[in-house]
């Protein structure tokens, strides 16, 4: 028998002068590009703040000063994945210069504005990434003790 397990993902929103930072990527088979806060899957050992600046630094080439979680969203794909994901919210400490990770198109710093109208046309990566912003935006924190790693 076997058994069900959800996708665990890392995103981080990071806000910086009233303008977010954002990835546009290519989606394997999709002939539309794609936009996401930086974000991706947790490795073997590896603990949710790492993944989260793992990913900050791969995908963006920014260091990120993670201060707060922003929650868990758990997502339900139309093609019955279940994503679990554990959202974060940070500051841009400085740009690193590495490249950049190949599935990665560009990366914007993007207003408000600009992100709900990329909603609107269909260019979110998940309806997550909206709502990651909204509840940074609302100030929907958690200290970030309330993840217990063990």
């Amino acid at each position: 028998m076997s058994r069900w397990q959800p996708n665990v993902t890392v995103a981080t929103v990071v806000e910086r002068a009233g303008r977010f930072l954002m990835v546009e990527e290519a989606p394997r088979g999709s002939k539309v590009t794609l936009f996401n806060q930086p974000a991706g899957h947790l490795e073997p050992g590896e603990r949710l703040k790492e993944a989260a600046l793992r990913e900050l630094r791969e995908e963006t080439a920014w260091q990120v000063g993670i201060t707060d979680y922003l929650g868990l969203y758990v997502y339900q794909t139309p093609n019955g994945e279940t994503f679990h994901s554990h959202g974060f919210f940070g500051m841009a400490l400085a740009h690193l210069g590495n490249p950049l990770d190949p599935a990665i198109v560009a990366v914007h710093w993007l207003t408000l504005d600009e992100v709900e109208e990329l909603e609107r046309l269909g260019r979110m990566r998940s309806p997550l990434v909206l709502r990651r912003i909204r509840d940074a935006l609302a100030a929907r924190f958690y200290p970030m003790d309330v993840v217990h790693e063990i």
